[in-house]
């Protein structure tokens, strides 16, 4: 369901069934997963909740979302994705951190840190990429590494 579309109409396909207190009145949660939903970051919801009188924390507001199993839909089909695995540290391990984002926002699309660089590994952040967002027919932009160039290969990417 597109972002906005999930800003009109009523609120009947949010399931409220997971309320077990009523801290905050199912119209207000359902309002405040509503606009989490359509793209809303959770530090907004929290603010526009308050001008409503309700104070929750983007925690509570997260755990809304979760509990009636819903997820926001930030899937993208951008033209063109860099990637790009720099190597970091976490507390003295050396982890590759692939990274892709949108060269014409600057904007991240999808990271995940592997404990190597491989071809499959590759392969796999491929697969994760491809199950949040539509990059069939997306360019690729990499480096000469060889991992990068055979998995986009036999990704058919």
């Amino acid at each position: 369901m597109p972002e906005i579309t999930r800003l009109s109409g009523s609120r009947d396909w949010i399931n409220s069934d997971f309320v077990e207190r009523e801290r905050t009145p199912e119209p207000t949660m359902a309002m405040g997963i509503q606009l989490h939903l359509a793209g809303l970051s959770l530090s907004n919801t929290v603010d526009l909740l308050d001008t409503q009188g309700v104070q929750r924390s983007r925690k509570a507001i997260l755990d809304w979302v979760q509990q009636a199993n819903l997820q926001p839909e930030f899937s993208r089909s951008p033209n063109q994705i860099v990637l790009d695995e720099p190597v970091i540290r976490i507390n003295d391990q050396q982890f590759w951190l692939y990274t892709t984002e949108d060269p014409a926002t600057n904007d991240p699309v999808h990271a995940n840190p592997f404990s190597t660089a491989t071809t499959a590994l590759t392969e796999i952040f491929f697969g994760e990429l491809r199950e949040k967002h539509n990059v069939d027919t997306t360019e690729f932009l990499v480096d000469g590494a060889n991992h990068f160039e055979a998995a986009v290969q036999r990704a058919d990417l």
